[in-house]
């Protein structure tokens, strides 16, 4: 048995931008027995959080569940509605938009990849890596596509890498007014049930998503949700595919089942996620993540270091990036806060390792969580000899302070 000997009293600070810590309650909807997976008891379940799950995503269309992580459903998304050779324009937003293209070309597939078209003096080696999707660069190239050779337009709506969130309707705007017929699919792992997303409204063809981030269970699940044309598209596609194939599943899951043994206690802890916040409300979810999201910020201003978006009009309400000063190593940094306050936060990836770090804000959080993770934060970069301007603690104190929690006021009441 794994020996935990180490681990220090109290709860471990969990601030990463997913997986994101889970609420008891869900933690206890999965600890229910086991049940047969054939029998009438799970069908009722099966169906119940098929139809939960639409909402979240805001369709009236089939939302697959795998037994997978985010990467599966990426997976899942290419190969069912491309064939090999395809081409598809794909547009750099961060590390996980690099990865999903990287997928793309093992699997076969010609990519194209858009980039931020500009410079940035604070991260010159990611400049794109600080902005979002410019639709007009998209609707340029599809433009000058008039053999219409591009089958798909593949974007990230949250980049978990950076802190950044795009504009996806703007982008369905900019396929629409090219005339192009090119599928669209979003990369929502990170995004959906913390960030306003409408897969129908939005004409989204293919979205994907996972468990571990807004909808607050552990890793495991994940999730394509598909359109109508996704569905015609994956008639002619022969990229292979087996487990992922979206027939068998779609049909089985017209009773609440699927075609393999699904992940029932994961299944479980989805039901009570739905629950929990359609209970709450969409909206009320959205505006709760946008507030964290103002709190946190507002630390990281009064420190006076560079939020790693560059642009306030697409700030994550999800996770925020912060820039550490030229020459000091941020997983220095980070590795020192979790040794000292027993606080997890996100390292930088890819073309960002070692200049910044990403503070979560989703999942089983409130004020004084966050609170906390600021005053961890800001005694870590003070022991690591980072200069600041001001305290972060007090100004995020006082955002919480000044802006009372919808929820709160309703106590109150």
């Amino acid at each position: 048995m794994l020996q935990l000997d180490s681990h220090p009293t109290g709860r471990h600070f969990l601030q990463i931008p997913g997986p994101s810590p889970v609420p008891d309650r869900i933690l206890r909807a999965m600890s229910l027995p086991t049940i047969d997976h054939r029998g009438p008891e799970f069908g009722a379940l099966g169906r119940q959080v098929l139809g939960g799950i639409r909402k979240i995503f805001k369709t009236q269309h089939p939302v697959i569940i795998y037994p997978a992580s985010g990467t599966g459903a990426w997976e899942a998304a290419l190969s069912n509605t491309l064939s090999p050779g395809d081409h598809v324009l794909m547009y750099e937003t961060g590390h996980f938009a690099s990865l999903w293209q990287k997928m793309a070309t093992r699997l076969g597939i010609s990519t194209e990849f858009l980039a931020f078209d500009g410079t940035d003096d604070e991260l010159p080696q990611a400049p794109g890596w600080r902005r979002g999707v410019q639709a007009e660069l998209i609707e340029a190239r599809l433009r000058k596509d008039t053999g219409k050779k591009i089958k798909a337009v593949c974007v990230v709506h949250n980049e978990t890498s950076t802190g950044v969130t795009s504009d996806i309707a703007s982008v369905r705007r900019a396929i629409d007014a090219a005339g192009h017929p090119a599928l669209l699919m979003v990369d929502s792992i990170s995004g959906l049930a913390s960030a306003d997303f409408r897969h129908d409204e939005w004409g989204v063809d293919v979205t994907i998503s996972g468990s571990q981030k807004g909808l607050m269970l552990p890793p495991g699940i994940s999730f394509n949700a598909i359109s109508p044309r996704a569905l015609e598209a994956m008639k002619s596609a022969r990229l292979p595919r087996a487990f992922w194939a979206w027939d068998e599943i779609v049909e089985m899951n017209k009773d609440g089942y699927w075609p393999y043994t699904p992940n029932t206690n994961l299944l479980y802890g989805l039901s009570e996620a739905l629950d929990m916040i359609l209970d709450e409300g969409l909206d009320n979810v959205f505006a709760r993540h946008q507030r964290w999201a103002a709190g946190v910020r507002a630390a990281v201003n009064a420190w006076g270091l560079p939020i790693q978006c560059a642009d306030p009009a697409v700030y994550s309400p999800v996770l925020t990036g912060v820039i550490t000063p030229e020459g000091v190593d941020a997983d220095a940094v980070r590795r020192l806060i979790h040794q000292r306050f027993d606080l997890s936060l996100g390292t930088g990836l890819g073309k960002l390792k070692g200049r910044m770090f990403r503070m979560g804000h989703l999942g089983d959080s409130n004020d004084l969580t966050l609170v906390a993770m600021v005053a961890g934060v800001e005694m870590g970069l003070k022991l690591s000899g980072v200069k600041l301007a001001g305290s972060g603690v007090q100004a995020s104190m006082d955002y919480f302070a000044g802006h009372v929690a919808p929820a709160a006021l309703q106590k109150a009441a």
